[in-house]
């Protein structure tokens, strides 16, 4: 079996890939305005937030990989708890059917990632 560590780890890379997916199809899909969200401009703090968010499945990718399980358990279930309730509140602000579909995904790995970190003796 696959130690927990390289599991959690690869689930975090499939939730970076899931985020940046979305990003993608929206671009090609047309459905941005660049420098605005949902019809608000975008300042520089937000956008700063934004950086912030996108960085944290990468950041955990490294977390999961470094940190001894203690602490790396911890660690995985807050993080992905958070995110989890951050995707629920955003969930239903998507219009398209291709954003709700892949947000689900995500948040099945946020999941995931809960019950096996959770589960890690």
């Amino acid at each position: 079996m696959v130690e927990t560590r390289y599991l959690l780890a690869a689930l975090w890379v499939a939730l970076m890939l899931v985020y940046l997916l979305g990003d993608v199809l929206r671009i090609f899909s047309g459905d941005f305005t660049p420098g605005l969200i949902q019809g608000v401009k975008v300042t520089q703090a937000m956008w700063l937030g934004i950086a912030v968010f996108m960085l944290i499945p990468i950041v955990m990718i490294l977390v999961t990989l470094m940190l001894e399980q203690p602490v790396n358990r911890w660690v995985n279930i807050i993080a992905a708890a958070g995110l989890l309730i951050f995707n629920l509140f955003g969930l239903p602000t998507y219009p398209s059917a291709y954003d709700k579909f892949l947000i689900v995904v995500g948040l099945v790995f946020n999941v995931m990632t809960v019950g096996y970190a959770w589960n890690w003796t």
